[in-house]
């Protein structure tokens, strides 16, 4: 990575070994949530978080290819849900404000009981107003 000064960055002590890619799995994860209705960026921005390790905002850009806001409005939803930890972490060169990091705090399958409560309470309400309009006709 090269931060505005043209200087290089190093991040590989920030997380672990090996980069953080898309595999098969991430996209058939992604293709899941987008039928549920869980939004674009959200859908990848949980499949790069997927894996457990720590990750910066621009790694999440460069391997799901969303843009720089998309990333924000994507962490500003899972930390309204408690799902993230976010740390940041000085540049080793250069200046600029420091990286920040972001690793998700419980368990993918904690995630998706949650979207799938919620997705069962919506669709409850809609059985609702559909029995309460049968109720008027």
């Amino acid at each position: 990575m090269v931060d505005e000064s043209g200087s290089a960055v190093e991040i590989a002590h920030i997380t672990d070994k090996a980069p953080i890619i898309m595999g098969s799995n991430e996209y058939e994860m992604i293709e899941l949530f987008r039928k549920i209705n869980v939004n674009r960026p959200v859908a990848l921005t949980l499949a790069c978080l997927a894996k457990g390790r720590e990750i910066s905002s621009q790694s999440i850009e460069m391997i799901s290819g969303l843009r720089q806001p998309e990333v924000s409005i994507s962490m500003r939803y899972l930390r309204e849900n408690n799902w993230i930890d976010v740390r940041e972490e000085k540049k080793s060169r250069g200046k600029g404000r420091p990286i920040k990091l972001y690793r998700l705090t419980v368990p993918m399958d904690q995630i998706i009981s949650k979207i799938e409560e919620e997705i069962i309470a919506e669709s409850r309400l809609a059985l609702r107003n559909i029995e309460l309009l049968k109720q008027i006709a």
